[in-house]
């Protein structure tokens, strides 16, 4: 009985890399090294900022201060509460960015809607108008609101803080609103207006439910400008029961310029981590937001 041999099956020829391969590999590595060194740069100063928070106030100023705490002590956290008015600075700077936030979203999307949606003439104009207010610098408002706030009684109010943060950050409001409104089809409002609806019903029906994520890039956006304002806030308010975050961190500055820096530290983290938060997890609805804002404008 003889037996029937095979022959060995031949591997398959592996593809040899093309110059054009290799190239996409490198780009690759580049691409992935850049992102991780913008990661690192933008990641570490909280990382520092952090630990050093945790640090003893010797041990930040007798060694290093770049160097990894021997030990960990939330002291700080419990000193930077009680010498400064913290809890009140809050509280301030929520109302101010929240009352701003509200103008912002109201009124960017009802002129956004007016100049994309309805249009009339001269609409074109008046939002190129609105644009240019991107590249107003806020300085230049300073004296003129200064002299108006003190006339009328406005100074040292809350609403002298709100009006102008409001008012600088609606031209990149109504450009993201109007570049969404852009986005939906003509279709879309034209079968609105044919089963009888009005441009206040098509408003409220249909755009704002359609503009959440939208809304939410604008808020987001605008809070972290507002939250961490200094200049209208230290030009506008003259009593500390009116200060916000960045005017109270000063209250940490004692005599002759001694900062307690450890105790700053802290407060810091108190203040910014509320807004963080917010941020990484509504993170998606701001990509989506400006993704969705940008197609057309």
């Amino acid at each position: 009985m003889t037996t029937k041999t095979t022959a060995p099956r031949r591997a398959a020829p592996q593809p040899v890399p093309t110059a054009l391969s290799r190239r996409a590999a490198v780009f690759k590595v580049l691409t992935r090294t850049l992102i991780g060194l913008i990661v690192v740069v933008q990641v570490y100063p909280l990382v520092w900022l952090f630990l050093t928070s945790m640090r003893t106030e010797q041990s930040f100023t007798e060694g290093n201060p770049f160097a990894l705490p021997t030990s960990f002590s939330f002291a700080n956290y419990s000193r930077a509460l009680a010498v400064g008015n913290l809890g009140k600075n809050i509280v301030n700077s929520f109302i101010v960015t929240l009352g701003a936030n509200i103008l912002i979203v109201a009124l960017g999307m009802m002129g956004a809607y007016a100049l994309t949606v309805l249009g009339f003439k001269g609409s074109k104009i008046v939002r190129g108008i609105f644009l240019v207010g991107l590249i107003v610098p806020v300085q230049i408002a300073l004296v003129p609101l200064f002299v108006d706030y003190a006339s009328t009684g406005v100074l040292d109010t809350y609403q002298s803080m709100i009006v102008p943060l409001a008012g600088f950050s609606l031209p990149m409001a109504i450009f993201l609103f109007s570049s969404f409104f852009g986005y939906i089809s003509q279709e879309t409002y034209d079968a609105a207006s044919l089963d009888g609806a009005g441009p206040y019903r098509i408003f409220v029906s249909m755009i704002i439910p359609l503009s959440v994520n939208t809304i939410l890039t604008v808020v987001l956006v605008n809070s972290i400008f507002i939250w961490n304002d200094f200049i209208f806030a230290n030009t506008f308010v003259l009593s500390d029961g009116l200060k916000t975050i960045p005017l109270g961190l000063q209250n940490y500055i004692g005599n002759m310029g001694k900062v307690d820096w450890t105790a700053t530290f802290a407060a810091v983290c108190i203040t910014v981590t509320p807004l963080l938060l917010v941020f990484l997890v509504l993170n998606k609805a701001v990509v989506y937001g400006i993704e969705s804002g940008g197609n057309k404008g």
